[in-house]
């Protein structure tokens, strides 16, 4: 404490500071050729020192750690890799980097992967898919203390990438998604003489950056304790911080401000719906709160003659649930929006060089608003009674016409809607009844199954009672809860006998039910195979349904591959014994065993690992039979891991 290290050409410097009218100390980066000193980097901002007497060392393992008086940790930097010459160096654009002293740009660390508020001219501010970090801004919690405060700026990868701030977790701003230029609802925002701004998306990384072309300029951004993001500029004649163009100016700018399918408009009465729409709670409205949004006046009918109204001048909807292409052409995403019912808007990717790309919205259309610049268009799905194509036949001079068909149109939906309703009820009540009745009979039969020698022979199982399996599990204690699959929760258990045991509980909540329970039964106690799990028995009372296996200590296969650290614990070695105990498991479903078993939801996720990492096949209760000397078999329904299935 009181030394610092300044970059090569004099920009930032390194060292200890107390922020504001605190007494805590702090290692930060700061300008230096700024006079008040304006903080952009805090390595230790959750853990203040107490008083001056901080080091800021670097090990030989190239790690930055510093410590107390007492030579506590107080804060330390991380890598995964050593060098022979580790060495620290501020650069002129901020970053404190440690590196070998032999490599130039092979950073082992850098400060700029972990920013706090401020986003500096060059950084990455986004995610790194490869690895998983995710670099964004977390503002101060006030002017005194760095730690971090109520305000997040991060991208959101879902979808078509966009940013957010949050407020904890709650949506306070979104940027809308990259057009080519800028970011659709930023309009201010652009490259200019300035600065040159670039998205990056490929399946690496993700992220947005900005560099300065002008170097006597000094601007950075910012998210600032109150959650405004600002781009600032320093003025030396005023020797102060000047914001240039702000990013948040008016209520249009707060998330889904008028709800769903609705505009929001600065200048006027802000909040109206999209043509073709009403709100969905007129006395809100009339109140002034529109964040109910507003509904369809006709309901879609896919495939029957729908088209599209354009909106020019405006920022696009929230894109976490849509769909992009970087290659089609306006009309091409046009035909792709309306083969999907689902799809509600459509859009260029890109504005730039007269556009290009396709962008589809997959559901509802929230936080749309009016711009007056730099704009874009956005094309919306309609009935074919309110698409652009077919709005003139729509209406005579007197209403007549409209007034004939809205009644037809009421009377056809009402009418639908009570058959359709009562059609439900019906098949509802008939499937609930034929589970209940399947059930019953399932229940009956395996618990006739634990009195039968014969059949009971035949399974090769055991019937746990279910007060048995409480006192295994401390009553399905949260503590030896194991994970949760498509089944339902896995709990950890020990039998008096100090056998352990993984129990399987069917959740109220699953979709998946008794022909899966009754699947696992059958098929796992009829094969017996050093690479296929054990099943030790079941347990049914009343809508309790369990399957008990033998326990795995070293967990699934997925939580070793896809964690950066477990997986160093797989050499090849390993992953080559793994691989054969898989395939033999197969080959024994496949052609040895006495039933030809196909799996059918085999993954990463459902191979589990023993005491010596033996592989052991597992949740067979998507799997399929076939008789002898059949290759192949048609399906009567979809199965498998709802809404989901592994990328391997």
């Amino acid at each position: 404490d009181g030394e610092t290290i300044v970059s090569a050409g004099g920009s930032f410097e390194l060292g200890f500071f107390s922020p504001g009218n605190s007494k805590n100390r702090y290692v930060g980066i700061w300008y230096q050729k700024i006079s008040n000193h304006s903080v952009v980097w805090v390595a230790n901002r959750e853990v203040p020192l107490e008083d001056s007497s901080g080091i800021l060392n670097l090990t030989r393992g190239g790690i930055l750690v510093l410590v107390n008086g007492t030579d506590s940790i107080i804060w330390s930097s991380n890598t995964s890799r050593s060098v022979k010459n580790p060495v620290a160096q501020l650069l002129d654009s901020g970053n404190l980097v440690v590196k070998d002293a032999d490599a130039a740009e092979n950073f082992l660390w850098q400060s700029f992967d972990y920013p706090c508020d401020t986003l500096l001219p060059g950084m990455k501010f986004g995610r790194d898919t490869s690895t998983g970090l995710d670099r964004y801004l977390w503002s101060w919690k006030s002017m005194d203390d760095p730690a971090r405060g109520d305000f997040t700026y991060r991208i959101d990868p879902y979808g078509y990438p966009q940013y957010f701030i949050r407020r904890d977790s709650v949506e306070q701003f979104r940027s809308g998604p990259w057009n080519g230029l800028r970011f659709s609802g930023m309009p201010n925002l652009y490259s200019n003489p300035i600065y040159k701004l670039n998205f990056v998306l490929n399946q690496r990384e993700m992220y947005f950056t900005y560099e300065l072309l002008n170097s006597s300029v000094v601007l950075r951004m910012m998210l600032n304790q109150n959650g405004v993001l600002q781009r600032l500029t320093w003025m030396d004649g005023a020797n102060n911080w000047a914001t240039y163009l702000p990013i948040q100016m008016a209520n249009c700018d707060t998330y889904a401000f008028c709800g769903v399918y609705s505009m929001c408009n600065a200048s006027s009465s802000p909040c109206y719906c999209l043509r073709g729409f009403l709100p969905k709670n007129a006395t809100d409205w009339s109140m002034g709160d529109s964040s109910s949004g507003c509904v369809r006046k006709t309901p879609l009918n896919c495939h029957n003659g729908e088209g599209f109204l354009k909106y020019s001048g405006v920022k696009l909807p929230d894109t976490r649930d849509s769909w992009f292409n970087k290659s089609m052409t306006l009309e091409e995403c046009k035909i792709q929006c309306l083969k999907n019912c689902s799809c509600m808007a459509y859009a260029n990717l890109y504005i730039s060089a007269g556009g290009s790309g396709c962008l589809l919205w997959l559901g509802e259309l929230i936080d749309i608003r009016e711009f007056t610049e730099n704009t874009q268009d956005l094309y919306i799905r309609m009935a074919a009674s309110e698409s652009d194509s077919t709005i003139p036949q729509v209406l005579d001079e007197d209403g007549s016409i409209w007034k004939k068909r809205k009644w037809i149109i009421i009377i056809s939906v009402v009418s639908t809607g009570t058959i359709m309703l009562g059609l439900g009820l019906t098949l509802y009540v008939w499937k609930k009844k034929r589970q209940q009745n399947r059930e019953g009979r399932m229940a009956h039969h395996f618990k006739q199954g634990h009195h039968n020698e014969s059949q009971n022979e035949d399974l090769q199982l055991s019937y746990f009672d279910f007060t048995t399996i409480v006192n295994a599990t401390d009553n399905f204690s949260i503590n030896n809860k194991l994970g949760q699959g498509g089944f339902g929760p896995v709990y950890k258990g020990t039998l008096e006998d100090g056998q352990g045991i993984a129990v399987k509980r069917l959740s109220k909540n699953s979709r998946q039910g008794v022909d899966e329970f009754k699947n696992e039964v059958i098929y796992i106690a009829k094969l017996q195979h050093r690479n296929l799990v054990k099943l030790l028995g079941y347990c049914i009372q009343g809508e309790e349904k369990m399957l008990i296996y033998e326990y795995m200590p070293n967990n699934s296969l997925n939580t070793f591959i896809f964690d950066q650290s477990r997986s160093m614990l797989l050499d090849w070695s390993k992953r080559f014994h793994i691989i054969n105990g898989i395939a033999r498991g197969l080959l024994y479903l496949h052609q040895d065993s006495r039933l030809r078993i196909i799996h059918r939801d085999l993954k990463a996720g459902n191979v589990l690992l023993d005491y010596e990492m033996n592989p052991k096949i597992s949740d067979f209760g998507m799997a399929r039979s076939f008789g002898v000397g059949e290759t192949e078999a048609n399906t009567e329904r979809v199965v498998g891991t709802y809404g989901y299935m592994s990328p391997e």
